[in-house]
């Protein structure tokens, strides 16, 4: 198992049609713009966050490689540890991100349509670079899997699809609910603390960071190992130093 105490990650998407731009989304929808990758990430660096996210998020729905261009760029920038996802399927991908500069990869759609591909990364790069994004939505009471930056459904269960992750070799689970995605409303706790009961490897809590409290929720109702969010820091609403106070002054353990 990886232990860590608990972190705040940025996600920075990005879009192969608008390089220099990253989009934001309400339920995996109305993307918004928030600016330069590069530029956020030494930003985000600089003021505190613990790791950054990249998700090229079109890059599977166009059946393209994520941008090791941009990848490059980044590692020249930042200090912290840096996850790259978005049209990955294959050891060869993995190998060129990693010496692009990324310290982890993410791999989402692929994975579920080729599940040995999780013990591949494990077996050639270590458990600690491979991360398992999934994306699910709550549909009538039960969690399922969705594809393609969520617009395919699949009827793969949340719960059964964490427990084979695991067993493959993931290092970290990346969950985002698509039903909480962009609402600001609070993560899925409910479905993070089962995920959490589940498994013994680390569980990012993604979609749906609103407040200060939302974070601190997730880490003590979810049981989540790190809090993702997009938004709430790209447009200023929540100061990354504050949000790490005031969890601290609620006895949860973050790096300042």
């Amino acid at each position: 198992m990886i232990s860590w105490t608990d972190s705040l990650e940025i996600a920075i998407s990005l879009e192969e049609s608008h390089p220099d731009i990253d989009p934001i989304t309400i339920n995996f929808v109305d993307l918004r713009d928030a600016g330069d990758p590069v530029v956020l990430a030494k930003q985000y660096a600089d003021l505190g966050a613990d790791e950054l996210v990249f998700l090229d998020i079109s890059a599977t729905l166009e059946n393209r490689k994520t941008m090791h261009d941009m990848v490059l760029k980044v590692a020249e920038q930042v200090n912290i540890p840096f996850t790259v996802g978005g049209g990955i399927s294959s050891v060869e991908d993995v190998d060129d991100l990693l010496h692009c500069g990324a310290d982890k990869v993410s791999i989402n759609s692929s994975a579920v349509k080729r599940p040995e591909l999780i013990n591949e990364l494990s077996e050639k790069f270590g458990c600690q670079c491979v991360v398992v994004a999934i994306d699910a939505k709550q549909i009538k009471g039960e969690w399922f899997v969705h594809l393609a930056g969520g617009t395919i459904l699949t009827d793969i269960k949340l719960f059964d699809w964490v427990i084979e992750v695991e067993r493959r070799g993931a290092g970290e689970i990346l969950f985002t609910s698509m039903n909480h995605d962009g609402t600001k409303a609070g993560f899925a706790n409910e479905a993070l603390a089962v995920l959490s009961n589940l498994v013994n490897i680390p569980i990012i809590a993604s979609g749906g960071a609103g407040t200060i409290q939302h974070f601190a929720d997730t880490f003590v109702k979810g049981k989540a190992d790190a809090a993702l969010a997009a938004s709430v820091f790209h447009f200023g609403e929540i100061p990354i130093l504050e949000l790490k106070k005031e969890l601290r002054k609620q006895n949860i353990e973050v790096r300042l």
